[in-house]
């Protein structure tokens, strides 16, 4: 995991130093890799055996965490090494971008005078360098004045201009103020208790009652931006299309259903199409077939799918073409090379090889919720076909 490379002066003299160095080493190449092992187990394996992705950035953080801490006490103890690495940053941090605001910082000389003979001293240059920093999260309340206006003359009119809507009636919250929350909560997955805690912090007692009031009452304003997305999605002509589990509360039961989370996502970056990218995420409380037909109910084109079967309900039509995905065809196979070796059924029965590589390709098919890899090859043979 190290990104330095130690010769062989810069190893420790003392034996013991050297096991200890020796053993770290061992030590840390033995997490990676289990680490590397567990990715290639995400990558192939079955859903249920796969580890989530963010338990494997926890573990890749906190190997890279181990090397910069051991890193930064042997740079204060060599000068050198110090030197070596400050350049190496340098060279490989990147540019921040250009629509941070730069703020100037003049770090100057006490004189303009010089130290050899005293005469004025003149600008030759400067050396500019940059850091990236963050300011925190700063509450403020905007204060909303409506002065009212009378008339001497005829006391009973008051003239004062109408108060601006709110987004939640007799609430406290700004727009930016509901975004922040909706944000937080499913783009960075932060319950609402815990933003509460935050904002306790900062003097701010908010229940978490009344945060999820704020979100529900955002969620009825964005129902109009939802719909009219997923109708922009179906106006494509190829999307992707899956589904995922979700854990629901059941009010009554003091426990959880599972629901599903639909996704219908458009990406044509990668052949330069000219619609932006967008996905769209739909609840429904079972995984019956009847969900996509309706969600993508006006869809003409090609749906890129996994080998679920209730997607082909939509293809029964002339309407919609299903393009299935390749690694689950590819993860059959790895599933049977993970096995080990078997006996020849050539072998066993006396049969031909040809006649025992079909049998073996037919084996890897899998008989429920995949489509048969011979009508998968034949979907995508046409659709790549009808694409170009």
């Amino acid at each position: 995991m190290s990104s330095m490379t130690m010769n062989a002066d810069e190893l420790p003299d003392d034996l013991n130093a050297l096991k200890a160095m020796v053993l770290s080493r061992e030590a840390e190449n033995a997490r990676l890799r289990q680490i590397i092992k567990e990715l290639q187990r995400h990558r192939f394996g079955r859903r249920a055996e796969t580890l989530p992705e963010d338990q494997l950035l926890l573990g890749l953080e906190e190997a890279e965490q181990v090397e910069a801490d051991g890193l930064e006490g042997k740079e204060h103890a060599l000068s050198d090494l110090r030197r070596e690495q400050v350049a190496r940053r340098r060279v490989n941090r990147g540019a921040l971008p250009a629509h941070l605001p730069r703020i100037d910082v003049v770090i100057d000389i006490e004189s303009h005078d010089c130290p050899c003979c005293g005469n004025g001293l003149h600008r030759i240059g400067e050396d500019v360098s940059e850091k990236l920093d963050i300011v925190p999260a700063q509450f403020r309340v905007l204060v909303t004045r409506r002065p009212k206006y009378a008339c001497r003359a005829c006391e009973e009119v008051v003239v004062q201009a109408p108060a601006p809507a709110r987004l939640i009636e007799g609430g406290i919250p700004t727009e930016a103020t509901v975004a922040q929350v909706l944000v937080s909560k499913y783009a960075d997955h932060l319950p609402l208790y815990r933003q509460a805690q935050i904002y306790k912090r900062q003097g701010i007692d908010l229940d978490r009652s009344t945060l999820a009031d704020w979100v529900g009452r955002a969620a009825w304003h964005l129902r109009p931006v939802h719909q009219r997305l997923l109708e922009h999605l179906k106006a494509s002509s190829k999307l992707f299309a899956d589904e995922t589990t979700a854990p629901v509360l059941d009010p009554g039961r003091g426990k959880t259903k599972t629901g599903q989370l639909w996704a219908y996502a458009r990406d044509d970056r990668p052949w330069q199409g000219a619609d932006p990218p967008g996905v769209v995420y739909v609840y429904a409380p079972d995984r019956k077939s009847e969900r996509p037909m309706a969600h993508l109910n006006g869809f003409v084109g090609v749906l890129q799918v996994d080998g679920y079967v209730g997607y082909r309900a939509l293809a029964a039509g002339n309407s919609v073409s299903l393009a299935f995905c390749w690694s689950h065809v590819r993860r059959r196979f790895y599933e049977l090379a993970a096995a080990g070796p078997a006996p020849s059924p050539a072998k066993r029965s006396g049969a031909s090889p040809s006649s025992t590589r079909s049998r073996t390709i037919s084996a890897v098919s899998p008989t429920r919720n995949v489509a048969p890899f011979g009508r998968t090859r034949a979907v995508r043979s046409s659709t790549v076909s009808r694409l170009g």
